[in-house]
């Protein structure tokens, strides 16, 4: 059976959906097809021309990609710049182009995680947990439907949260309508004021699942026309959202835990604030660029923070209260490779899945 982009989008989707990305990103399929057959698949942390190239070679005709190669929109394809040479090149060579940035970042299986089973962390959490992305549904169904209603609704993705599924709230009533003479009611008579017993159905769901939600209840419910209202909740999701927290197995010095992780993640070089000579135990961890975060782990006393793309003034945060570190932005991102090609491979198993060979760190470093 052919697998096509959309095959695998849709995985993606439901993996990381796009919804949770950031308003500033560019996610989703930026070159290509949906229709497009799937030949061999490649997975890079950024596109370069080498990249596309490397593709080229190896007969991939998609590409994965962590970083976008577009923010903000283009007016021309001219080719004089590197950004115009890469979408020359792919739609040249029919090489389609999907990018999953921070919609990865802020799942509880993405990098944050990753970096916190290589630690070893205990007692993990969010560490800014994503508002506004639970949706909470009621509906009203005769007390005989209700069962079904229920079922079908847990299975289209309602009732999770954390580590429960099935999860609602259901209470008795009694319902009354009047169906007019063009009304075909499914229960009663029209034109005869009807009174049902029925169940109050309350699930919450993620709303990025609003579609699939929204048709089993249409789909299960045996009223011509359903009641139902779904309102927009400010409860957070404690597994979803940016960085990770947690402690460590064993207290360390600020110098035996720099070896620890230099070692654990197979870094080079790591730039750090001054040691505050006191034990190490409790730490958190924001991939990529997570300067915000410094005051915020401060508060929560954190005895180490953990990110990149840290200014000269942010080490100053430090005052003597937590140690700050910063690994630099690709080593901090550079398991997202592995972490895609796993996903992808317990899913498409019948199709060639490569992670680039190309190294594309533009910050190099002198010893």
């Amino acid at each position: 059976m052919d697998i096509t982009v959309k095959n695998i989008t849709d995985k993606l989707e439901n993996f990381a959906p796009i919804e949770y990305s950031e308003p500033y990103d560019n996610v989703g399929l930026i070159i290509g097809s949906y229709e497009q057959i799937i030949k061999k698949l490649l997975i890079t942390l950024d596109i370069t021309e080498k990249v596309i190239e490397e593709a080229i070679n190896k007969k991939c005709n998609l590409i994965i990609s962590f970083h976008p190669i577009l923010f903000k929109p283009i007016n021309k394809l001219t080719g004089l710049s590197s950004q115009e040479k890469i979408i020359i090149l792919s739609l040249k060579n029919n090489i389609s182009i999907y990018v999953i940035h921070t919609n990865l970042d802020v799942i509880w299986n993405g990098i944050n995680s990753y970096i916190s089973n290589i630690l070893d962390l205990y007692n993990t959490k969010v560490v800014f947990p994503k508002k506004g992305i639970i949706k909470k549904l009621t509906t009203y169904v005769p007390i005989s439907y209700a069962e079904r209603v229920r079922n079908s609704l847990f299975s289209a993705g309602a009732g999770e949260f954390n580590n429960y599924s099935c999860c609602s709230y259901n209470f008795d009533g009694i319902g009354t309508f009047l169906g007019n003479e063009d009304a075909t009611p499914a229960i009663g008579k029209k034109q005869h004021l009807h009174m049902e017993k029925e169940t109050c159905i309350n699930v919450i769901f993620p709303y990025h699942k609003i579609n699939y939600i929204k048709n089993a209840l249409f789909k299960s419910h045996p009223y011509e026309e359903v009641a139902y209202e779904i309102y927009n909740l400010e409860n957070y999701n404690s597994r979803l959202g940016i960085g990770i927290s947690g402690m460590l197995k064993k207290e360390m010095n600020e110098y035996d835990f720099l070896r620890f992780l230099k070692t654990k993640m197979s870094l080079s070089y790591i730039r750090h604030s001054l040691f505050i000579g006191k034990k190490l135990k409790k730490i958190a961890i924001i991939s990529g660029s997570g300067s915000f975060g410094i005051e915020h782990a401060i508060k929560e006393k954190y005895q180490v923070f953990v990110s990149s793309d840290l200014k000269y003034h942010d080490f100053f945060k430090s005052q003597n209260k937590i140690f700050i570190i910063d690994i630099n932005h690709y080593e901090s991102e550079k398991f997202n490779k592995l972490i895609i090609q796993s996903f992808l491979q317990k899913n498409f198993s019948s199709i060639d899945i490569e992670e680039s060979s190309i190294c594309t760190n533009p910050i190099q470093y002198f010893y």
